[in-house]
């Protein structure tokens, strides 16, 4: 037996003992396989460790004729061949990424549009879906946050977003660059503050902001279609006049800064920072529902959230009441509130039930 943090759990792993909320409420009884939904649950009870058997236990401990839990979709894509393949590419890319904004910023060596466009293209190219893609970000959190990443992933989402909306093969390689070049202007800041596992004070957050003024700065003396600059001084900008650097409104802010700016917010906040984890993407719709008709082109917000719905169908999600159930239906008014099949096999529609939520996909 081995006392292990929720934190360290491997999936896979059988407990000891029973565990325990701290009312004394029974949640997994001993001797149960844990997969990322158990994990999920004793995140949600607050668990702070549990009792792991120890491999030489698992043959005697278990109870050969109890029936295993489902696998998760999530553990399915987890063990897929196209994610292992994916993963390896999505490294490679990333480095690569690191490598030319290095050349740029400190050897003024140009950047070399085609071969970046390609490092993206050739991510999905061929082998996957817009659906496939999102299921294999999804399963990236935790592995690899970095501003690389962000710009790799925003990349993706916005090619996703210009293909939904219909936009010629010239203009998604334009969009392409611009995503992964929107941030550049980050490596400008200090990286202090930028990995500071707490709250900036108003003084940091005005430096980060920055950044978008610096990265145009840096791509201004570049061969570039003038797009791509603007997205990266304008992806912050916001259609109700609240964003920055200029507090532009929204026949002011290019589109490609608009389509740009979804990806950037929807990957971000759903990614994890040094000073939270990453918020569920049914929360992130919920927040696009709240603001963004006001916040974002309409034509585009409502078709990034329409299409998205697709990628979510079949996931199993964990909700506010420690429940777990999969996604079978879509609601196109309220996007953030689908059918799910839970566990028990009761469907439920979270319409008809406001105190519930989607915590997280799991």
């Amino acid at each position: 037996m081995i006392k292990t943090a929720i934190k360290d759990i491997q999936t896979g792993s059988y407990t000891a003992t029973p565990v325990y909320t701290k009312t004394g409420q029974m949640i997994l009884s001993a001797h149960t396989l844990l997969t990322a939904q158990q994990v999920s649950r004793l995140e949600f009870y607050g668990i702070e460790w549990v009792n792991i058997q120890e491999p030489s236990d698992i043959a005697e401990g278990t109870d050969s004729g109890k029936q295993k839990e489902p696998v998760s979709y999530s553990q399915k894509v987890k063990v897929s061949k196209e994610f292992h393949t994916f993963k390896v590419d999505y490294d490679k890319k990333s480095r690569y990424l690191e490598s030319s904004f290095d050349d740029l910023l400190n050897k003024n060596i140009p950047v070399e549009s085609r071969a970046l466009i390609d490092q993206v293209s050739t991510l999905y190219a061929d082998r996957l879906t817009s659906l496939s893609v999102f299921d294999m970000l999804h399963n990236m959190r935790q592995i690899d946050d970095t501003t690389f990443a962000h710009s790799i992933n925003v990349a993706l989402i916005g090619r996703m977003l210009g293909e939904w909306l219909e936009l010629s093969e010239e203009d998604l390689d334009v969009l392409t660059l611009a995503g992964l070049l929107h941030d550049i202007g980050k490596c400008t800041i200090d990286p202090n503050i930028l990995l500071k596992p707490s709250a900036l004070t108003p003084k940091e957050y005005e430096a980060v902001k920055k950044h978008a003024e610096n990265g145009a700065e840096v791509l201004a003396g570049q061969n570039l279609d003038d797009r791509i600059r603007q997205a990266a001084l304008m992806h912050h900008e916001r259609c109700d006049g609240s964003g920055y650097p200029a507090g532009l409104t929204k026949d002011e802010i290019p589109d490609f800064a608009k389509i740009i700016a979804i990806a950037d917010v929807y990957d971000a906040m759903t990614s994890n920072r040094p000073y939270r984890k990453g918020y569920c993407p049914f929360e992130v719709i919920a927040t696009f529902e709240r603001e963004g008709l006001e916040k974002y082109d309409i034509e585009y917000i409502i078709t990034f959230m329409t299409r998205i719905l697709d990628t979510y169908m079949g996931n199993t999600v964990l909700l506010s009441d420690g429940n777990t159930g999969t996604v079978i239906m879509n609601n196109t008014i309220h996007r953030s509130r689908p059918l799910l099949r839970l566990a028990s096999g009761e469907c439920i529609d979270l319409v008809k039930h406001p105190e519930l939520y989607i915590q997280a996909i799991i």
